[in-house]
């Protein structure tokens, strides 16, 4: 079933990266908002990178997503967290 403009097929394996300042509070609240919108969260399609110099640390996540509608407000969510700088 193809749902809003056909773009993606629902479900499907989705990326998302969050990018912010490395800290074990930044990982917790991302964890959390993740959880919150993909409580089925597989925690072995998570993955961690390191800025060279160490003041960024991307954060990559591979969700089962169901729907445009969870995927949208995640990126809400994700956006709206001061913590975090970017959200690809």
């Amino acid at each position: 079933m193809v749902n809003g403009a056909g773009l993606l097929q629902f479900p499907t394996d989705y990326p998302i990266k969050v990018l912010g300042r490395p800290s074990a509070e930044f990982r917790a609240r991302i964890h959390g908002i993740m959880l919150r919108h993909a409580p089925d969260l597989d925690v072995g399609r998570i993955s961690e990178r390191l800025s060279t110099n160490g003041s960024f640390l991307a954060i990559s996540y591979v969700i089962r997503a169901t729907s445009r509608e969870q995927v949208t407000a995640l990126a809400g969510d994700l956006s709206g967290c001061e913590q975090v700088l970017m959200v690809i």
